[in-house]
């Protein structure tokens, strides 16, 4: 059973869990250079799950124009393929709700536009780089 929380304290453990999980999957998995994975965070509300007191999966949302922005969706390397990231979109897709957002955006890695279109995101016009890596942009109206 995996159990989420929520933050915008960026002195708390949720937030430094979040941070932890992304270090490892985008600075030292992908290469992302520090300096561009850890900007904005007092902007953001940052996401985690964890699964017997272990963080396993994180994200961030910033709000722009009404919309949020979900951005660093992350799972542990050894925690992938079990559904934790499904969970944790679904999860703030139903806050975004509760707080009547119109609808939620995100820029996909391309190598993940399929498991955001699965959620119900559809791409929105050209692609872009970010860190390097190819992504799209892809939205959802709620």
């Amino acid at each position: 059973m995996i159990a989420f929380y929520r933050t915008t304290d960026i002195t708390s453990k949720v937030y430094r869990d979040a941070l932890s999980i992304r270090k490892e999957v985008f600075v030292s998995e992908q290469g992302v250079p520090e300096k561009l994975e850890i900007d904005a965070e007092e902007l953001a509300t940052h996401y985690v799950g964890y699964v017997e007191d272990q963080a396993v999966v994180t994200a961030r949302t910033i709000e722009e124009d009404g919309a949020w922005h979900i951005q660093r969706v992350a799972t542990l390397n050894s925690q992938r393929h079990k559904g934790y990231a499904k969970e944790l979109m679904k999860c703030i897709e139903e806050m975004a709700v509760e707080e009547k957002v119109p609808y939620l955006t995100l820029g996909a890695q391309d190598q993940a536009q399929n498991f955001y279109s699965k959620l119900g995101f559809k791409v929105v016009g050209e692609g872009f780089l970010d860190a390097g890596i190819p992504h799209h942009k892809m939205n959802k109206k709620l």
